[in-house]
């Protein structure tokens, strides 16, 4: 009985320095590859919060000035706020921010939900509703606030449309309305928002256990029950996921508010995005501007650190 003996080739010395700096190239490859955007978003992003940080401790106008006066432009934001001086736009602002994000958030969830749990009983045409819900969220947000400005306005929209029709007694203006045009944000925000909440809904129904859905059936539990005890408790992470996103997507709109009001009567409509543009481009205010926007910075953290926290630490586990 003869065996055969397998041994490794030998290589020579040169060799060997080949095949050693061709796996440090492949181990280094992902880090060549990924070297400049890393360096692109340090620079452009984080390098330019810590400049706009910089810039809110200065006395800064028209053209950034470096020498640190203190926090200045935020007293002036909240002196501002605390005595609601109209010409500032700061309270209006915050005011509005506060409507519109409670508002906005609120309403895409709730309607989301009621959304996704009529499509999920598997009615006849759900192939063709998902889109329809859907199309809005593919459309940017200049062009929501076109079309609802169109739809809205009483020269040529809604209230027109039903005066050709008879009904001459019907008025809705609050899009010239300096009380109610923040409302009209809320809606075609939620019009655009809502089919993208109820994909995501739809997506954590349709992963729920059905066995369970049985058990609970069989126990006796009503519908309603069924939903309430258990269904949109298992849809706890899709909650707080979708809270997330359109928390994120309140904070910094502008272009929307832009588009439909183009910052309302008197800056009525305005979102603290729109007063930093405002003041740092067209006011000349560049320490005041710069202040909100890390007041936005701030209020964006303080709702996604808690949340990548909670993630962070359930993976741990």
């Amino acid at each position: 009985m003869s065996t055969v003996a397998t041994t490794d080739p030998v290589l020579t010395p040169r060799q060997a320095t080949r095949v050693s700096l061709r796996g440090r190239l492949q181990d280094a490859l992902p880090k060549i590859v990924l070297a400049p955007s890393f360096v692109i978003t340090l620079i452009f992003v984080y390098g330019f919060i810590v400049w706009t940080a910089y810039l809110s401790f200065t006395n800064s106008k028209t053209f950034p000035s470096y020498a640190l006066t203190g926090a200045r432009a935020y007293q002036r934001l909240w002196r501002w706020t605390f005595e609601n001086d109209p010409p500032s736009s700061w309270y209006t602002s915050i005011t509005n921010m506060a409507i519109f994000g409670f508002l906005y958030v609120g309403i895409c969830l709730a309607l989301g939900l009621l959304l996704a749990i009529l499509l999920d009983q598997k009615i006849r045409g759900e192939g063709l509703l998902r889109p329809i819900f859907l199309y809005p969220m593919a459309l940017s947000f200049i062009v929501t606030g076109v079309a609802w400005k169109w739809f809205l306005d009483p020269g040529l929209g809604l209230e027109q449309t039903l005066h050709h029709f008879g009904w001459t007694s019907f008025h809705f203006d609050w899009i010239k309305n300096k009380d109610f045009v923040i409302y009209t944000v809320v809606i075609a925000g939620v019009w655009q928002a809502s089919g993208f909440v109820m994909a995501m809904f739809l997506a954590g129904l349709r992963g729920i256990d059905g066995e369970i859905m049985k058990a609970a059936q069989i126990d006796g539990a009503s519908p309603f029950q069924l939903y309430r005890r258990i269904v949109i408790p298992l849809l706890r992470p899709i909650f707080l996921s979708a809270f997330i996103v359109l928390a994120h997507m309140a904070i910094k709109s502008y272009d929307l508010v832009v588009a439909l009001t183009s910052g309302g009567p008197g800056g009525s409509a305005w979102l603290p995005s729109n007063f930093m543009y405002e003041y740092t481009f067209k006011r000349n205010e560049m320490a005041v501007g710069s202040a909100s926007a890390i007041i936005m910075l701030m209020t964006i953290s303080a709702i996604i650190v808690p949340y990548l926290y909670s993630e962070l630490k359930e993976k741990a586990r």
